[in-house]
């Protein structure tokens, strides 16, 4: 018996990618799962070519370490360009202002989705929504920064301390 595990990046079609480049891992193995039990759909979804679609996004460097950088079901997809939410949060942490962000994906006519992030400030200090979007332009492609900042008083967080994404961008969207 075998525990070797082989780890892949891949495209959308499932091909392999560059070093480098970020897609999404799979992996297959004697280790890896054969399939869900009685359920056929979400086997048939998950396991493509003999493949575990795991639904991270990262990347494999030049000596074959991984490095995962985000949830594909959390990537934002405007105009055609895919936005990850850790990206535009990591440069968003490094405003002093700044004690807990999430970004996330909303609705929109023109572009499909547009980016929004949630900002929870530190105490004691301040930053407009201009200055924070001015201050991801800095940093990011025009298409990454956030179209809008919601600044609110908390996120909502899991029992583990978990930022959980989809229940803000609920919020958001029904507020």
């Amino acid at each position: 018996e075998s525990f070797h595990v082989q780890v892949r990046v891949v495209d959308e079609a499932g091909i392999p990618i560059p070093t480098g480049q970020e897609g999404e891992v799979v992996i297959r193995g004697d280790l890896v799962m054969k399939g869900y039990w009685k359920n056929e759909q979400a086997t048939a979804e998950a396991i493509r070519n003999g493949w575990l679609h795991t639904g991270d996004v990262g990347y494999l460097d030049e000596d074959g370490y991984l490095f995962l950088t985000d949830r594909k079901k959390d990537v934002i997809i405007t105009g055609g360009s895919n936005v990850y939410p850790r990206e535009v949060e990591d440069i968003l942490y490094q405003h002093a202002a700044v004690h807990e962000a999430c970004v996330f994906g909303a609705p929109d006519p023109k572009w499909g989705e547009r980016v929004i992030a949630a900002i929870v400030l530190r105490p004691g200090t301040h930053a407009t929504e201009e200055e924070l979007i001015g201050w991801c332009r800095k940093s990011l492609a025009g298409y990454k920064k956030p179209s809008q900042v919601w600044m609110v008083d908390q996120l909502p967080k899991s029992g583990i301390g978990k930022v959980l994404r989809r229940e803000i961008k609920q919020q958001f969207l029904v507020g």
